[in-house]
Parts: structure tokens; C-alpha cells; sequence
């Protein structure tokens, strides 16, 4: 059989390069994002076809020479001409070794790293919102691209069947590139016929991101072949894999090769040919209507979607709303497969957040809120309002009458109408929270500082409430506004120190102040009290006297009197009533008779028991009837 494979290489190489340019040039006159994508794997595939196709032309150069060799072997035998080293002999086997060694894993270490910039640019250059197709071109592009994809199919079908002849393997690189041309161009062709066909546009920039995947995984691949490389072990006389061969192309573009690569390794696995059982072959033969049962059923199953309690759906028809469909209630309901129809989901009994002020950490936990300490990933400092006014020179300047504040403050809604909310803006979260943000703004700085701190907190609240509900139905963002909190209010960190110093020197003058209005609300009474007893301890005192001084007179006039009456009686009676008194505390010794001769003696020692000699005798009968009568 002829060996047409180095025509057959270069053909692959041609086909490559010309496909590469024509789906440029189409990409940039249709501007297809995902045509200019695709131009990438076919320039890649260019210059592996390039590279097997000079390698094919070593290796056939070191045949004819080991052909050459062995016919001048039989005409001449074993002259010493042809003894010399083997090394000076083949000169085409060297030259195919060295490149082997150095250019091949030198080509594929630059393929690697262009891999990989090509994927950082494109992924960039599809962020940047790239221009949309033109739907006025896109018929002639995606006549172009469907005749290279024939065309690539119909070569690259040829050359990978080629490859798996023996010493034919080299075809095989270039073959896979092709098949996957194909492949890269009907994804091509899809992502145009989608905008214009089904108006949806989105479809171009998906496919475009699709293929750069693709690229990475082939960088990926190529990375491991490399370090593979290292490793791996040299066996003289059996040809090395080619590691700028990409085996993922190969599946890619002939999706039957990884059904020989997985028979294969059962073979080896098991010992025995697990290829040629029946299972085996069922499998391989009805593979593709297998897989297109699953997929109608993965399609199948699209058609039903389950709304939980609580939730509300919006049925989208190609991403626009499909107006007849209404707002779906929690339950099933049966739409068209996807891609054609997909239901936006919405919690409206729920209460969402969003958050004014800050941004909340990953993991807050229970630690004490203290302004000195920044208790969230990031917070934001906010102008407010302040009616005092302080000098701060000596020419009486005053500072102006703003502060700087740190709030968080956590507003809660609920979604009231589901299509106003999904449709009427891009991102509502985001304009809510703006609101929110803006009349925050706007309330802190018509509000005082330690007012909104302390007792005027709960009325901003509701002036905040009111106001973002106001905005939001006025921009129809379909939400009512549950709750805003005013949770955290302190001066920015780095002042809190500063301003806790101000506040408790504050607290400390008003705590002396009221200290010493309560000294004096207690003293002065006390005062007074001691004054009005003293006069009146006065005022008693000077009545006794005169009191006692009348008294005397009185008595003094009555003594008189009664000694007038009587001036024999009235002297003895108060001298025995002096006595009396004088005598009333004094020991007294009664002697009873007079008429005997007893002598008595008295003991004038003081008695230790006042007691026993002040028994009380009672007066006999006879001395009562001799007292003599009052």
C-alpha cells in the first residue's frame, strides 16, 4: 500500500489553517463571540498538525535511510565500511531523536502556555460584554461555518481512520483537530441560530464561555501529559506516545474512541476480551438512542415544577415573560421543557434583609458589641447633625455642627408583588438598599447626635420605615417594608476612646451636680428644723421660767394669808415640813417610850441592807383611838 500519510498530514495542517482564518474573518463580520472563540482551538490544532506533519517527515526520512543501509548491507556484506558506530550511520534517526527530545517538549511547554493565556484573555474579553451578533449576517455565516464543518468532519473522519493503520499513528493528531472543527463549528453555527431564530442572545455568549472551557481543559490535559513525561519509563525500539496529542480532542471530536479506550482497559483489567461480550456490544450499538432516551427524560422531568409553600413563580418563555402564565401559586405546575421555559422562583412569605451601614462578618458570634472594637467586616461612617456648639480658639470660633457616626441598621421586607420585583429592575435588592442607604443619609443629618443616640431613636426608626416605604412604591419596587432597626449607633472606632472620655467627664459634672442638689435638698430642711426647735426649746423655756416665777408669788401670797390665820401652826407646820423633805432620804431611829430606863445604844454605821430595818409596823388600836383628830 502506498504511504500517502505526509500528504494526507499536510492536508490536516491546510485544512486547519485555512478553517482558522475563514471563521475569523466570519466571527468578526457576523460579531460572534463564540466564532471569535473558536478560532483558537483550530489555531491550536494548526500547529499540532503542523509539528506531526514534520515529524512524519523524520520518520520517513530514517526509513528510506534504514532501507538504504540495509540494501548496501547485501550488495557489499561485512566490509568495514559499514562497521562504523551507529550513531555516524543513521543520521535521520539522530536528526528525529534530537527533535523528539527537545523540540517536542519544548513546542508542547509554549502550546501549554499559550493555552493558558488564551483563556485568562478570552474569559476577560467575554466579561467585558463583547458586541452582540448581527442578525442581518448571521444566514452567511452560518452557511460558511456549516461547509467547514462538513468539510472537517469529512477529513478528519478519513485521517483518524488512517491513524489506527500501523506506523500511521502521526495522521492521528491532526485528524482529532479536524473532528473537533466540526464539532467547535456547529457550536458556532448554534450559538448565531439561536439570537436570531429565538430571540435569545444569551446563547452566543454561553456557547463562547462553553469553548473556552474546552481550551482550559486541553491546557489541563497537556499539563499532566508534560509531567507524565517525566516519569515516564524509556523502552528503546517502542515509538512514545506523542504528547502533543490531546486525548480529550480525540473523545471530543469521536465520541466512538472512548468506547475502544474503555474496552481496552477492561481487557487489560480482567484478562479477557470484555469487548467482544454481547453486554458489551449491546452497549456500544445502542449507546446513542440510550443516551437520547435519558436525555428526552432529563427533558421530561424539566416539564414539571414544584412551587414549596410560601413561594410564588413567574413562568419565562426564551427569558421573557410569558404574561398568560400569570403568577404561579405554591404546587405543581407543567411547562415547556428547558430551555424553552424556566420559572423564576420567589420567597414571598419570607422576611429578607439587607443591611445599611455595614457589611456583616461570615461569623459574628456572641462577642459584646464595645464601640471601641470594630464588630463587623466593614463599616461605614456617616454625617449627623449637632446642636451644641464648642469654641475652639481663642477668637471664639466654633466648630461646625456635624459629626461623624457609625451605624448599623437592618431593614427587613417582604416581596408584595412578584412581577414588579423580578422585572422592573435588573438588581431591586440593590436599588432598595440604595433607598434605604439614601434616607438614612438624609435623616441623620437633619437629626442631633445624642439625640438619635439616645432617646430619638425610636422615632427615626419610624420616620425611616415611612420614608423607604414611600420610595419603594413610589420606583413600583412591589415590596413592603417590615421593620427598620436603629441597632447599633456609636462615634467611628477610632474616636469611640475619645468620645467615651467626653461623655464620661459629662456624666461625672452631672453626677456631681445632682450630688450636691440633693446635699443641699437634705440640708437646709435640716437646718431649719434645728432652728425652729431651738426657738421653740426658747420659747418653752422662757414660759416655764415665768411660769415657775408666778408660781412662787403666788405661793409666797398664800403663805401670808394662811400664816396671818394662824401664826402659831403655820410655823411649826412648814418646819416640819422642811424637815420632812430635808430628811426624807436620812436613816431615822424611833424610840417609842420615854418612860423607862433602858439605855440605848446607836450604831450610826451605814447598814449594808437598807431593807431590813425599814420594816413598816403597823399602829396598834389603842394608838389609833390616842392619835389625835384632824
Amino acid at each position: 500500500m502506498e504511504r500517502n500519510h505526509l500528504k494526507i498530514g499536510l492536508v490536516n495542517w491546510l485544512a486547519l489553517l485555512a478553517g482558522a482564518v475563514v471563521c475569523l474573518a466570519i466571527a468578526r463580520y457576523v460579531k460572534s463571540a463564540a466564532g471569535m472563540v473558536a478560532t483558537v482551538p483550530l489555531l491550536i490544532g494548526t500547529l499540532v498538525a503542523l509539528v506531526s506533519w514534520f515529524q512524519m517527515r523524520l520518520e520517513e526520512r530514517e526509513r528510506l535511510e534504514r532501507l538504504e543501509f540495509d540494501e548496501l548491507n547485501k550488495e557489499k556484506g561485512s566490509s568495514a565500511l559499514f562497521n562504523t558506530d551507529e550513531a555516524d550511520t543513521f543520521a535521520a534517526r539522530q536528526s528525529r531523536e534530537s527533535f523528539e527530545k527537545y523540540f517536542v517538549r519544548g513546542f508542547t511547554l509554549l502550546l501549554l502556555l499559550g493555552e493558558i493565556a488564551a483563556v485568562v484573555v478570552l474569559w476577560r474579553w467575554l466579561g467585558s460584554d463583547p458586541a452582540q451578533i448581527v442578525a442581518e449576517k448571521a444566514g452567511v455565516g452560518m452557511a460558511v461555518m456549516g461547509m467547514i464543518a462538513l468539510l472537517f468532519f469529512l477529513l478528519g473522519k478519513y485521517a483518524t481512520g488512517i491513524s489506527r493503520l500501523k506506523d500511521e499513528r502521526l495522521v492521528g493528531p491532526g485528524g482529532a483537530y479536524l473532528l473537533l472543527g466540526s464539532v467547535v463549528a456547529v457550536a458556532v453555527i448554534a450559538g448565531a441560530l439561536a439570537p436570531v431564530m429565538g430571540g435569545y442572545p444569551q446563547w452566543d455568549r454561553y456557547i463562547a464561555r462553553g469553548l473556552v472551557v474546552v481550551i482550559g481543559l486541553i491546557g489541563l490535559e497537556t499539563f499532566i501529559t508534560l509531567v507524565a513525561e517525566i516519569y515516564r519509563p524509556r523502552v528503546r525500539g517502542k515509538a512514545a506516545r506523542l504528547i502533543y496529542d490531546s486525548r480529550f480532542v480525540g473523545i471530543v471530536g469521536q465520541p466512538d474512541s472512548l468506547f475502544r479506550t474503555a474496552g481496552q482497559a477492561l481487557d487489560y483489567q480482567f484478562g479477557f476480551k470484555v469487548s467482544d461480550t454481547e453486554f458489551f456490544q449491546f452497549l456500544k450499538r445502542y449507546f446513542p438512542a440510550l443516551l437520547l432516551v435519558q436525555v428526552v427524560i432529563l427533558f421530561a422531568s424539566t416539564c414539571v415544577v414544584f412551587l414549596q409553600p410560601g413561594e410564588e413563580g413567574l413562568l419565562e418563555r426564551f427569558g421573557k415573560r410569558a404574561a398568560s402564565a400569570g403568577v404561579l401559586e405554591p404546587g405543581a405546575h407543567f411547562k415547556l421543557p428547558w430551555p424553552i421555559d424556566s420559572v423564576r422562583r420567589f420567597n414571598t412569605k419570607e422576611v429578607h434583609s439587607l443591611h445599611v451601614g455595614f457589611v456583616p462578618a461570615d461569623d459574628e458570634g456572641n462577642a459584646p458589641i464595645l464601640w471601641n472594637v470594630a464588630h463587623y467586616k466593614e463599616e461605614f461612617n456617616l454625617l449627623v447633625a449637632s446642636r451644641e456648639q464648642v469654641a475652639t480658639n481663642s477668637t471664639g470660633g466654633v466648630a461646625v455642627p456635624v459629626s461623624l457616626i457609625t451605624v448599623s441598621i437592618p431593614v427587613q421586607f417582604q416581596i408584595r408583588n412578584v412581577a414588579d420585583w423580578a422585572y422592573n429592575y435588573v438588581d431591586p435588592a440593590s436599588v432598595l438598599e440604595k433607598i434605604a442607604t439614601r434616607e438614612v443619609v438624609h435623616n441623620l443629618v437633619s437629626a442631633d447626635l445624642n439625640e438619635v443616640m439616645s432617646t430619638g431613636r425610636e422615632q427615626a426608626a419610624r420616620e425611616l420605615k415611612t420614608r423607604i416605604q414611600a420610595v419603594a412604591d413610589e420606583l413600583n419596587l412591589g415590596v413592603d417594608i417590615v421593620f427598620v432597626g436603629l441597632q447599633d449607633i456609636h462615634p467611628p472606632t477610632k474616636v469611640a476612646a475619645a468620645y467615651q472620655a467626653v461623655m464620661g467627664a459629662k456624666q461625672t459634672v452631672e453626677a456631681m451636680r445632682f450630688a450636691a442638689e440633693g446635699y443641699a435638698a437634705r440640708t437646709v430642711p435640716l437646718a431649719q428644723a434645728e432652728g425652729q426647735k431651738r426657738i421653740n426649746e426658747s420659747e418653752a423655756y422662757a414660759f416655764e421660767r415665768i411660769a415657775g416665777a408666778q408660781a412662787i408669788a403666788a405661793r409666797f401670797t398664800n403663805q401670808i394669808t394662811a400664816f396671818a390665820a394662824s401664826p402659831n401652826v403655820y410655823p411649826t407646820r412648814e418646819y416640819l415640813r422642811i424637815f420632812a423633805a430635808a430628811t426624807a432620804g436620812a436613816r431615822k431611829i424611833i424610840v417609842a417610850t420615854t418612860n423607862s430606863h433602858e439605855i440605848v445604844q446607836l450604831n450610826l454605821e451605814e447598814r449594808l441592807r437598807s431593807d431590813l430595818g425599814d420594816v413598816y409596823v403597823a399602829p396598834t388600836t389603842r394608838e389609833q383611838n390616842a392619835a389625835p383628830k384632824k
